[in-house]
């Protein structure tokens, strides 16, 4: 895939902010973060403390940032990250850290200092996105003076809870608009070519190559494989063009892309990858395994 595919831009020309703001003119609103994110998490208030950590510039009383905290914080118990949502369009990723929260995550609370962030980019979810606004892709923007709002708000708070975290997993998917939409759109954007990848049929994880805890990786596997199935390998025996390092797993330079899973020094990190587009799923599944991957890291550590 060329740059000389998507509807916006020049060939051989990077975008200018013309281009970016044709691009955002083409957006539409598509769903309800109040309706499927913020009124679920304000129903738990209960049993975890809402945490508005920023708000998006775009519409700042339409895209409020919120953390979910476990009420029953222990100095002394290991703390664990979840975050959803990074790139708005992958909904098991919001969906699945939200079920997490309605459903294991109090009974784990005892033991550990639990902190969710469900949508890291709202207005992302709603339009069903992988950038932001500024065409900006906030999970290659987690560095210092981060130009995404998104991931310097959640770097931020992180930084602010001032506690060591010991385990963090970022919940996303791997959909077929990769290669139908988002990667022609970056094509574009960067004027370099893009080639389309083989979608993995199935879930698979991305470890941090710089501490990929193969063990840690596969204990979550094993779990999940109970829910849905996990994605096999390619003729290349590659996931999404990367060698893979074990059945399921590829790994990532995570602080280095500017991931989110770097934004942390928490010694076990992944990131999930399901596939809502295959034949052998529909959206409760995928949520379901989200959901099983958390648990299944959790209990690891």
């Amino acid at each position: 895939m060329s740059d000389s595919d998507y509807s916006i831009g020049t060939k051989g020309q990077p975008w200018a902010d013309e281009d970016k703001a044709l691009w955002f003119n083409k957006q539409a609103i598509k769903r309800s973060y109040q309706v499927e994110v913020l009124s679920k998490l304000e129903s738990l208030t209960s049993s975890f403390t809402m945490i508005q950590y920023g708000s998006l510039a775009i519409d700042e009383s339409r895209y409020p940032l919120y953390a979910m905290k476990s009420n029953n914080w222990q100095s002394n118990n290991k703390t664990v990250l979840v975050t959803g949502g990074v790139h708005g369009y992958e909904t098991s990723g919001v969906q699945g850290a939200i079920r997490f929260l309605e459903t294991s995550a109090e009974n784990l609370s005892e033991q550990f200092n639990i902190v969710v962030v469900p949508c890291v980019s709202p207005w992302g979810y709603e339009t069903i996105n992988r950038w932001n606004n500024k065409a900006i892709d906030p999970n290659r923007s987690f560095y210092p003076d981060s130009p995404a709002q998104e991931s310097s708000a959640l770097m931020s708070f992180i930084n602010d809870l001032d506690v060591d975290i010991a385990m963090h997993i970022d919940l996303h998917e791997t959909t077929d608009t990769d290669n139908s939409e988002f990667r022609p759109a970056l094509a574009a954007r960067d004027a370099i070519v893009q080639k389309n990848w083989n979608i993995p049929d199935g879930f698979y994880l991305v470890g941090d190559s710089t501490k990929p805890e193969a063990d840690f990786q596969r204990t979550i596997n094993q779990a999940v494989a109970k829910v849905t199935h996990i994605a096999p390998e390619d003729s290349n025996g590659k996931l999404i063009g990367v060698a893979i390092e074990q059945f399921g797993v590829i790994n990532y330079a995570g602080r280095e892309l500017g991931l989110c899973m770097g934004l942390s020094d928490a010694p076990y990190v992944t990131t999930t990858e399901v596939y809502p587009d295959s034949p052998l799923v529909d959206d409760e599944n995928c949520i379901q395994a989200q959901v099983a991957a958390i648990t299944a890291a959790i209990s690891f550590i």
